[in-house]
């Protein structure tokens, strides 16, 4: 089957590397497994410690981020990459009321998706952070 070039022009761009932020294995195995099928690379850290080591050591381009995280909160870690000009930022959470997702985004996330989510959905949100990355310079 023959790629369009539409289907080309959805693709990451070379090598984007996200970073998932979740302490619940049944989440982020199978979502990393999703995402390195979509041809991205991808890092996983249980908790903020963890993720702080992988950015300091890697060129992130993007971190998946649970809110609710043991030790330092996902929204602390969040704030924190903000002020440092860090990567881009979805917030991946089971927090889904409206003043949860205001607070998220009004400490740089770049999104917010709750949980559950539809991988497609949440593949579709990950192209377009990257995209206005991209435009951003």
């Amino acid at each position: 089957m023959l790629e369009t070039d539409t289907a080309a022009a959805r693709r990451p761009r070379e090598s984007a590397h996200i970073l998932i932020v979740e302490d619940d294995l049944d989440i982020s195995g199978p979502l990393a497994g999703f995402l390195r099928e979509k041809e991205f690379v991808v890092s996983v850290a249980k908790n903020a410690e963890t993720a702080t080591d992988i950015l300091a050591q890697s060129a992130i381009d993007l971190v998946l981020l649970d809110v609710m995280l043991p030790g330092e909160s996902g929204l602390a870690l969040c704030r924190r990459l903000r002020a440092d000009n860090g990567p881009r930022i979805i917030l991946v959470t089971a927090l889904s009321e409206p003043t949860d997702k205001v607070a998220g985004l009004e400490l740089g996330a770049d999104d917010y998706v709750p949980k559950p989510f539809d991988l497609r959905e949440l593949l579709a949100r990950i192209h377009a952070v990257l995209r206005r990355s991209a435009h951003a310079g």
